[in-house]
């Protein structure tokens, strides 16, 4: 009875939306299968709303259904991360190239402003969910006017999938600090208007996000084991 009257105060996107965060950072293993009697003590909800909230994370790419025997979390596997890590540059590049020939004057102001709000999350020690948010806000600024919404939608997707590997994967405070000095110097080349630079320093980035986010796949983790 309980979990029907939560329903009530969680609607279908509303679950949507908080099981696909929860996939994205992690609270579910790799591989996993998912319990439907679980989920809705978890989650308070009803049937109805946990299956459409199911079929459209399958639909998605963040989950995997058996043949009508449920819902299990993806493996993390080091060829599809390389794929999505290559398309990122690839679609990244293109909107880059176009958001820098199209913005204005407002989205410059815009860009600084997001480029500011991630620093400051940055300074702030312990608030690791707030620093995500901000700057899943900064690289979606940064493309913004480029002109094409399925491109973003796409581009998004793959944020979504590459996230997953990259929470995963252990720190590397090395590699963060070279990504964080790679936002501001985004912001100069992006404001100068330097396409081949920006777009080079892009690839860059996302290059040494995908170092760090291999480390999430039993075949790096593997690796790493036997070397130590």
């Amino acid at each position: 009875m309980g979990a029907e009257v939560a329903t009530a105060n969680m609607t279908a996107s509303q679950l949507y939306a908080a099981l696909k965060r929860d996939l994205i950072d992690g609270r579910f293993a790799a591989g996993q299968k998912l319990a439907i009697t679980a989920l809705r003590q978890r989650y308070g909800v009803g049937l109805s709303p946990l299956r459409e909230a199911l079929n459209r994370l399958a639909a998605y790419g963040l989950l995997e259904q058996e043949n009508q025997r449920g819902f299990r979390v993806p493996a993390l596997k080091r060829a599809e991360l390389d794929d999505i890590a290559d398309l990122r540059r690839r679609l990244e590049g293109l909107a880059l190239t176009q958001a820098l020939q199209a913005g204005g004057d407002e989205w410059e102001a815009g860009l600084l402003a997001a480029f500011h709000r991630l620093k400051r999350a940055d300074e702030t020690p312990g608030q690791l969910e707030h620093w995500e948010q901000m700057h899943l806000q900064f690289h979606r600024h940064l493309l913004e006017p480029c002109g094409s919404a399925w491109l973003l939608r796409f581009i998004e997707q793959l944020h979504d999938q590459f996230d997953r590997y990259r929470r995963m994967a252990p720190a590397n405070d090395t590699i963060r600090e070279r990504l964080n000095v790679q936002h501001g110097q985004l912001v100069e080349l992006a404001m100068a208007r330097d396409v081949p630079a920006a777009r080079a320093l892009l690839e860059e980035h996302i290059r040494l996000s995908h170092e760090v986010a291999r480390g999430a796949c039993q075949e790096d983790r593997t690796r790493v084991e036997e070397r130590g």
